[in-house]
């Protein structure tokens, strides 16, 4: 009975199911197709999760990265325009900076605003000393930063900035303190070279400090550099008294902070100028989405090279099955149910490798913190170096897209890939399939 004459079926009926399935169960004497089957099924499993690894860890990056900066960091920077006093001297300070304080924490779309003076010291002790930037910041508003106050790790009380030892105190970064050799209690000396001016020239300021907040953000330029004084205290040591150097200011969306320059300027007044986290940080930005657009091409070819081991499964199940192809059809079975059948193998294939990709690489990431402590102690340390990648830790975000993207692209590509051999198995001539059997 030809396939013109055969009685029409539902699509995907249950005999063509049982089908697919008795051929994707190979024989023995048919173990080549059984082998290139499990190959298929690893290859599309390993590659979608890959897929998803790689996926949860760009995200983890770049929201470890935003997260830092926005933790620990100003989203807007309001400076001063700059002007020339009496003495003939530039400077951009801003003189009536609680007014305007005031102003900023009033515009739409912030939290808080704070002033901030800022410099660069030398710190020393008696074990060694290091570079530091210092933020001259009121206790109350150092207890808002957020990835200061809750930090990946601390030491010491942040109720005691700016109390303890008649105000003498700093918060210090985890890399300062232990590139110094101290901990919390601890005295440090600030050496600015601007300090008092004297007939004959400026001569250094050095001040001692007790230590009484030791924090880890978990980024590596910030814990290496940051030390924080209480705002009084930092405008004497910096000759800054009665003015600040810069505004601080926090928005609830600073993801949407281009959207709210112009109504920030507005409340700035004349002869301000805003400095955004995007000005500063919008290149490494820039780079990490270029980087995460290039490792999703690159990892797609290797789904797309699984799925391609389908392709040589099918088409050396397609000759072995000749004769039961030719048998089937002569017994009224259509181009369309043989079609249906093979796809069925094929996109079998794809979908469990699919799904068991998917659960190994949410593991991987859900677990990738003993993972890669396995993987470092095994190496002996010093796989993660954080002066390099700037962060404390490898980190990584499972997000519902990222898993559906890899999944969509997976099964696309598997049913995609298994329409041709299967089409080749239902447009087979039966008689030229039985002839020589």
């Amino acid at each position: 009975m030809s396939s013109n004459t055969s009685p029409s079926t539902a699509p995907f009926a249950g005999f063509e199911w049982m089908i697919a399935w008795r051929y994707l169960r190979a024989k023995r004497a048919e173990g080549g197709v059984s082998v290139m089957t499990w190959i298929s099924l690893i290859g599309i499993t390993l590659a979608v999760a890959a897929l998803i690894i790689t996926l949860a860890v760009r995200s983890g990056f770049r929201y470890e990265f935003v997260d830092t900066i926005l933790g620990a960091n100003a989203h807007v920077t309001v400076y001063s325009s700059g002007k020339t006093d009496a003495s003939g001297t530039y400077a951009r300070v801003i003189e009536d900076y609680d007014g305007l304080t005031a102003k900023m924490a009033k515009a739409e779309g912030v939290i808080r605003a704070a002033p901030l003076v800022k410099g660069q010291v030398l710190t020393a002790s008696s074990s060694g000393n290091a570079a530091a930037e210092v933020f001259g910041i009121r206790a109350a508003d150092l207890a808002m930063v957020r990835r200061v106050a809750q930090p990946e790790k601390r030491l010491g009380n942040l109720s005691k900035f700016g109390v303890a030892n008649n105000g003498m105190t700093i918060a210090i970064g985890w890399g300062v303190a232990r590139s110094l050799g101290v901990s919390v209690g601890d005295k440090v000396k600030l050496i600015s070279p601007n300090g008092t001016k004297t007939p004959f020239g400026t001569s250094p300021r050095i001040s001692a400090y007790e230590v009484v907040y030791v924090f880890q953000v978990g980024r590596y330029d910030i814990d290496r550099t940051r030390v924080y004084m209480p705002f009084d205290k930092a405008q004497d040591y910096f000759n800054r008294e009665g003015v600040a150097d810069e505004i601080e200011v926090i928005l609830d969306d600073p993801e949407n902070v281009s959207k709210q320059e112009r109504a920030l300027l507005s409340a700035a007044g004349d002869g301000a100028l805003l400095w955004t986290w995007i000005d500063s940080s919008g290149a490494f930005l820039q780079a990490l989405e270029m980087e995460d657009n290039v490792m999703f091409l690159i990892l797609s070819v290797l789904v797309l090279i699984a799925s391609m081991n389908i392709v040589s499964g099918l088409i050396m199940l397609v000759k072995n099955k000749g004769r039961d192809i030719g048998i089937l059809r002569t017994m009224g079975l259509s181009e369309g149910s043989v079609l249906r059948v093979f796809f069925i193998c094929g996109a079998s294939i794809g979908v469990i490798g699919t799904i068991l990709g998917m659960i190994l690489g949410c593991l991987f990431a859900i677990y990738i913190d003993q993972i890669f402590g396995l993987v470092n102690w095994v190496a002996g340390g010093g796989v993660w170096d954080p002066s390099i990648r700037l962060i404390s830790k490898l980190p990584a975000r499972l997000e519902l897209g990222d898993v559906l993207s890899a999944i969509s692209l997976s099964l696309f590509l598997s049913f995609v890939v298994t329409i041709f051999p299967a089409r080749r198995a239902a447009r087979m001539n039966p008689v030229e399939a039985l002839r020589y059997e």
